[in-house]
């Protein structure tokens, strides 16, 4: 299974006048690899065993922040219809009929929204933006960004209502 890549995985590195974005935190990484295994998992159902086997054996994987993207790949899958009741109070449609990438990203941002308090909110909402933009639709990331500040709301009312 083919898994999406990332848009600007161009090879801009010897170009002259093109300045190199700044290296990717292992979390980002993580998150990327984390979007691309419930990807595969929204669209086969294979079990999360199999899918993190097939995550270990790519490219970049020791860059990763392997504690993160265990928690979020399996936590994703194992809470994944908690997570979709969640997302459904928010989405315009059934999560079913989003697009498996969009989903995906949603997925990670919720679940960072309700068990990774160490990552505050509008870190955890601006990651699935930046992740959206990279592997999502042309406006993805505006409704990636839509539905996660309303899902802040109500998975850490005290949090939101502090920055407002």
């Amino acid at each position: 299974m083919n898994a999406p890549t990332p848009k600007t995985a161009t090879k801009t590195a010897n170009k002259p006048g093109v300045k190199r974005a700044p290296a990717k935190s292992a979390r980002r990484r993580s998150r990327e690899a984390a979007v691309q295994g419930l990807y595969q998992w929204l669209l086969t159902g294979d079990d999360v065993g199999a899918i993190t086997a097939l995550g270990r054996e790519q490219e970049g994987y020791a860059k990763l922040d392997v504690k993160h993207y265990d928690a979020l790949l399996g936590g994703c899958i194992h809470e994944a219809a908690d997570l979709d009741a969640i997302l459904s109070r928010h989405v315009d449609r059934k999560t079913t009929e989003l697009s498996p990438i969009e989903h995906a990203i949603l997925m990670i941002g919720a679940y960072e929204l309700k068990h990774c308090v160490d990552i505050p909110y509008r870190v955890a909402i601006n990651e699935a933006v930046e992740l959206a933009k990279s592997f999502g639709g042309t406006d993805g990331h505006k409704y990636v960004n839509g539905v996660l500040d309303r899902a802040a709301g109500d998975l850490r009312p005290v949090e939101v209502a502090a920055k407002r």
